[in-house]
């Protein structure tokens, strides 16, 4: 099994910036993949952002140029460095990670990112 923690999430100004933390824990194997989603109140879960364990990153349209993934192996722990936030940004933000080798995916419980003035 697999856990994931995420932190980080708040109440920020539009404009401003956040930056969230995932720490993964037990049975993670090395070529695996981590990144992050996103969950707006009546909306489907959408991707934002990952990463592999080689360091080749992809970003939804709607936040590149503005956000930052990146990840220490050695940890086992992605981050996602949001700039430039803005309200549509608001959601509950998933931490995600897949393993290669089993196939097999495992979901964060979740952090609030609320961007308002």
């Amino acid at each position: 099994q697999v856990q994931l923690v995420e932190s980080g999430g708040g109440l920020v100004q539009p404009g401003g910036s956040l930056r969230l933390s995932c720490a993964a824990s037990g049975s993670i194997f090395r070529i695996n993949t981590m990144g992050w989603y996103r969950q707006a109140p009546g909306k489907q879960r959408e991707f934002v952002a990952d990463i592999t364990s080689g360091g080749s990153t992809k970003y939804a349209d709607s936040v590149k140029g503005r956000f930052t993934i990146s990840r220490d192996n050695a940890k086992n722990t992605v981050f996602l460095q949001m700039n430039s936030l803005k309200p549509e940004d608001t959601a509950v933000y998933y931490c995600n990670l897949f393993n290669s080798a089993t196939v097999r995916a495992y979901w964060g419980q979740g952090t609030q990112v609320t961007v308002s003035s």
